[in-house]
């Protein structure tokens, strides 16, 4: 329809207007955008070389984390592997830290085969956990094919489903499936992931449904679940439920209000945690590296952002 027909239907959200007031902080925060902190722990050293197994067959010179450093590295500057290799090498004498680099070749042959297993961190107290999806472009011979004789074949896409830790910034749950996999119906396999409790899920609209409520209650039940009701939603018949009491506030407050009020906008913190990864692996991606933890991580490293 004409623009016109929908004119007063528009602009019911007033838009958000930030003046910043501290000038002094602003700056020194983006200042310290740039700076570059780095250092080796006594731990990483340790394990940094492989010990002789005393067998008479080819022996392993490094052990996972050195071949991990390197990838991970090459990934966050997107640098080739032989410029990786003097990166290593520069940060190893600036720190004074006498450990041999592997050469270029080393963690192109290993990378492939490499398992990179989930931090265990011990958590004192009980998980705010945001829950967000992505779409992931999948790169392999189609798309060499595609660039060489000109043919356009179907896109191959997958869905990438994260629960990160609102506090920490950690992802402590993905999923991969197929795209089209609906969201709500990831969210009791990305519980299961968790072993800490969970105080409270945060989640964009997509995921309004009495699976999500169910899931959660069967597995935390004093977890609070912030999910916007949908504009048509209507309470509940029976009992009242934490979805009935969102659309209570949302007529009371308005969804701007109730937004405020639930702390509906810490959900914006996993979409900048989308945006940081597919910022550093579009188009620079290393199968067997993956830097989101969680035991789905190999079949994701098949797989770059698009």
């Amino acid at each position: 329809m004409p623009y016109k027909f929908n004119e007063s239907r528009r602009h019911k959200i007033p838009t958000a207007r930030y003046r910043v007031t501290n000038w002094p902080d602003y700056d020194a925060v983006l200042t310290r955008r740039g700076s570059l902190t780095v250092w080796v722990t006594e731990e990483a050293v340790a394990a940094w070389h492989a010990p002789a197994t005393g067998e008479r067959v080819g022996q392993p010179t490094y052990l996972a984390i050195a071949i991990e450093t390197c990838l991970a590295l090459r990934l966050v500057f997107h640098q080739p592997l032989r410029q990786t290799e003097g990166l290593m090498r520069s940060i190893a004498s600036l720190l004074k830290v006498y450990i041999a680099i592997p050469n270029h070749t080393t963690p192109s042959r290993r990378g492939g085969g490499l398992t990179i297993l989930p931090k265990c961190v011990d958590r004192a107290e009980p998980l705010h956990l945001l829950v967000d999806s992505t779409g992931l472009k999948v790169y392999g011979e189609g798309e060499w094919l595609d660039q060489k004789h000109g043919i356009r074949s179907r896109r191959r896409r997958r869905k990438l489903h994260l629960g990160m830790d609102a506090v920490t910034h950690e992802i402590v749950a993905v999923e991969l499936t197929p795209d089209d996999v609906g969201d709500v119906s990831e969210i009791p396999d990305l519980l299961d992931q968790i072993g800490a409790d969970v105080a409270s899920l945060t989640a964009n609209g997509a995921y309004d449904g009495e699976a999500v409520y169910d899931a959660v209650a069967a597995r935390h039940p004093e977890a609070a679940i912030i999910i916007p009701p949908r504009a048509t939603a209507v309470p509940s018949e029976t009992t009242t439920t934490q979805r009935d009491q969102h659309i209570a506030k949302i007529e009371e407050h308005g969804r701007i209000g109730w937004q405020r009020r639930s702390g509906y906008n810490r959900r914006s913190l996993v979409e900048t945690a989308m945006y940081r990864y597919k910022t550093i692996l579009d188009g620079d991606f290393t199968p067997g590296l993956c830097p989101i933890s969680g035991p789905r991580q190999k079949s994701a490293a098949t797989c770059s952002t698009g």
